[in-house]
């Protein structure tokens, strides 16, 4: 009994040093190209099943526009560089991520976050998952949503005839990260959005800073990717400068060579995680999402 007394107070010492078990970081979502935040076949199906496995989590899935219908027009037409504005907006006045938050983009949304991540350093993005985003921006969409629409037909033949014309630039969000490896000068010069956040014109020694606090980026390439093109941007790869067969990975980027963004500095300090995933686009299993993105968000 003396013995049990004497405890007590270690006990409760323990306790109060201790504290109650810590909250589960927010975690931020963000969609792809012709997607909603909230369709229940995608994104409204990740956030379920990320509050699922993490009881209590706070997600919250991003949406650009008044509805639905908005947020998945905006993903087609919405200047990238308004929706950064007003994401970084949400994320400034959202009482739940004030103290930090997690962060994990499905294809164009994952390069949007990485924006977010060097524009919008408060609050603080800790962790960056980027699943299927073109970090070096795509030369052909070999396939769409809605293979049969008009829609995606006339994206594919005005990114052809004038990607980097200043009316196509300002309103057609897939023109903001076309990468035409046979006209890098026009690219540099005419893109207002990819070009900025890679440093293609300049280096911006806060895009660096912020882009360097996260403690892990993680980029996630699908092997079988019949969407992107070409699908090493997934991994921050492209093709070789002055044609479009050759890729080459990020360490032999002049990006990564020159660290315009940091990204050797995190290679080498173990930030950087590359992933492949088989399947086509965005097409995994919950069960690898389970065992292999989850770890990341807990």
């Amino acid at each position: 009994m003396a013995a049990l007394r004497a405890a007590v107070p270690v006990l409760a010492l323990l306790g109060l040093c201790l504290g109650p078990a810590a909250a589960a970081t927010p975690l931020v979502i963000w969609h792809g190209m012709g997607d909603s935040c909230c369709n229940p076949m995608s994104m409204g199906y990740i956030q379920k099943l990320v509050e699922k496995k993490i009881p209590g989590i706070y997600v919250l899935s991003l949406k650009i526009g008044s509805n639905l219908i908005q947020d998945m027009e905006n993903s087609f037409f919405m200047n990238v560089n308004d929706q950064m504005r007003e994401v970084c907006s949400q994320l400034a006045t959202d009482p739940h991520l004030q103290g930090g938050y997690n962060a994990m983009g499905f294809s164009q949304g994952g390069q949007f976050l990485r924006a977010v991540a060097q524009r919008c350093p408060a609050p603080p993005m800790l962790n960056l998952i980027s699943i299927g985003g073109q970090h070096q921006g795509v030369y052909g969409f070999p396939r769409c949503p809605g293979e049969s629409s008009h829609l995606c037909d006339w994206i594919r033949k005005t990114l052809d005839l004038g990607a980097y014309t200043k009316a196509v630039q300002e309103h057609l969000v897939q023109a903001e990260y076309w990468h035409d490896p046979l006209k890098e000068e026009e690219y540099r010069k005419n893109s207002i959005f990819l070009a900025d956040i890679n440093q293609e014109r300049g280096i911006n020694e806060t895009y660096k800073k912020n882009l360097m606090a996260l403690k892990k980026f993680v980029m996630v390439k699908f092997l079988n990717d019949t969407m992107v093109d070409p699908p090493i941007s997934e991994w921050f790869g492209f093709y070789k400068s002055g044609q479009a067969k050759e890729t080459i990975p990020l360490q032999e980027t002049s990006l990564y060579k020159e660290d315009r963004l940091g990204l050797q500095q995190m290679d080498k300090a173990g930030k950087l995680v590359f992933l492949g995933v088989r399947g086509d686009h965005l097409h995994f299993s919950e069960e690898w999402f389970d065992s292999t993105i989850l770890p990341f968000l807990q």
